[in-house]
C-alpha cells in the first residue's frame, strides 16, 4: 500500500473527508519582529499589545485562529534576545521553554534587520525542531526589506529547512498571512479544538484591559518609562443590569520621579493614556 503524502491529507482536508486538526503554534523571534501584529492580524482582534519598545510582551499570549479545517492556538513568546538584565532573562526563558510544548514553531525574521548574534541564537535553538518549523520573513512591505539575505542566512544556518516552510510576509499589511496560516493548518496533527469556535483568546478579562492601558502607557511615556510600568486592576464588575463593564485601575512605576510623568501637567497625561485605552477597550467588549 502507498504511504500517505502530506499533499494527500491536503486534498482530504479540502474536500471534507478529513478530521478535523488542531495545533498550539509557538511564535518566536528577536525583539519588534512584528511576532504581536501577526498575532493580531491572525486573529482578526487585538490579542497582543503592539509597541515600538523592545519585550513589550511579557507573557505567553495566547490567540485562537478557528477555519473548517480545525483551530490554530498561538502563542506569542516575548522577544527572544542576549541580556544579562534579570527581566531579559526571564523573558527569554519563557520563549525558549514553549519550543518542546508546540505542535509547530512559527519562526518570525524582520526583513529590515541584519541577522545577527540573536537570530543565529535562535537558528540554534529551532534546528533540533526543524520537522515542526514554519519560517515567516515579516515586514516585506518596507523599502529597506532584504528577503533574499534572510533566505540566505536560513539556508546557511538552518540547511534542512524545507523552501515550502519559508513565506515571505507583512503582518502590517495582511499580506500572505492567509497564506501561511493554510500551510500551518496542513501541518497541524489531527484532533479536537482546544476552545470553542467562538473564541480568539482565552484571557481573563482583567488581564485584557490592564495590557491595553500598559500599552497606551508605554506608547506614550516611552522615552522616560518604557519597562518601568505595571497595571493593577483594583475593581472589575458589571453594572446598569449587565450592560455596562467598570474597571479601575493603578498604574505602578518603579520611582516617585515618574508618578509626574505619568500623570501630566493638570493630569492631562494620565487623561490622554485613559482615553485611549478606553477607546480600544470600547472595541473589544
Amino acid at each position: 500500500m502507498p504511504e500517505t503524502t502530506e499533499s494527500d491529507i491536503q486534498r482530504n482536508d479540502e474536500t471534507g473527508g478529513g478530521r478535523k486538526k488542531s495545533a498550539v503554534v509557538a511564535i518566536i523571534g528577536r525583539p519588534s519582529a512584528g511576532k504581536s501584529t501577526f498575532l493580531n492580524a491572525a486573529c482578526g482582534e487585538k490579542v497582543s499589545i503592539v509597541s515600538p519598545v523592545p519585550q513589550t510582551t511579557r507573557n505567553a499570549i495566547r490567540g485562537i485562529v478557528n477555519g473548517d479545517r480545525g483551530q490554530l492556538v498561538f502563542v506569542d513568546t516575548p522577544g527572544y534576545h542576549e541580556s544579562d538584565k534579570k527581566l531579559n532573562i526571564r523573558l527569554t526563558a519563557l520563549a525558549r521553554d514553549r519550543l518542546g510544548e508546540a505542535d509547530l514553531l512559527l519562526y518570525l525574521v524582520d526583513a529590515s534587520r541584519e541577522a545577527g548574534r540573536e537570530e543565529a541564537l535562535i537558528a540554534e535553538l529551532l534546528a533540533p525542531y526543524l520537522d515542526r518549523v514554519v519560517v515567516a520573513v515579516n515586514k516585506t512591505d518596507l523599502a529597506d526589506a532584504k528577503p533574499a539575505a534572510v533566505r540566505a542566512f536560513l539556508s546557511a544556518t538552518l540547511p534542512g529547512l524545507r523552501a515550502d516552510r519559508v513565506f515571505e510576509i507583512s503582518a502590517k499589511t495582511d499580506a500572505n498571512v492567509g497564506v501561511l496560516l493554510t500551510r500551518l493548518m496542513d501541518l497541524a496533527p489531527e484532533g479536537d479544538a482546544m476552545y470553542p469556535e467562538e473564541y480568539y483568546t482565552d484571557q481573563a478579562v482583567d488581564f485584557r484591559i490592564a495590557e491595553v492601558i500598559r500599552e497606551k502607557a508605554i506608547l506614550n511615556t516611552r522615552e522616560e518609562i518604557p519597562h518601568a510600568i505595571y497595571v493593577e486592576i483594583a475593581d472589575l464588575e458589571m453594572k446598569k443590569n449587565g450592560k455596562e463593564l467598570w474597571a479601575r485601575a493603578f498604574l505602578v512605576v518603579e520611582r516617585e520621579s515618574q508618578k509626574s510623568m505619568v500623570i501630566g501637567k493638570g493630569a492631562a497625561m494620565i487623561k490622554k493614556i485613559r482615553l485611549e485605552a478606553l477607546r480600544d477597550l470600547n472595541k473589544i467588549f
